[in-house]
């Protein structure tokens, strides 16, 4: 499974939204009612299973599944690269 795939069924299993209605397009607050808690949860999960710091700006950036899934690629090369 690679890391969007990954992205995505986390973010369907705290949102209870099935995986293949979820589009880069998909707003998390506004189409999925992620609140913060479940914004807190999303990240520390995505940081725990890719191993990435995710930082405040980058979390606050997050707004769609596809902000998700760029965060976690940019973030994931910039430490591959340390």
């Amino acid at each position: 499974m690679n890391r969007s795939a990954i992205a995505i069924s986390v973010i369907a299993r705290i949102t209870g939204v099935p995986e293949e209605s979820l589009v880069p397009e998909t707003e998390l607050v506004a189409d999925l009612d992620m609140d913060s808690a479940k914004a807190l949860e999303l990240i520390v999960e995505l940081e725990d299973r890719f191993e990435i710091e995710i930082g405040d700006d980058d979390a606050a950036g997050m707004n769609t599944v596809g902000d998700v899934l760029a965060t976690i690629a940019s973030v994931g090369s910039s430490r591959d690269r340390s």
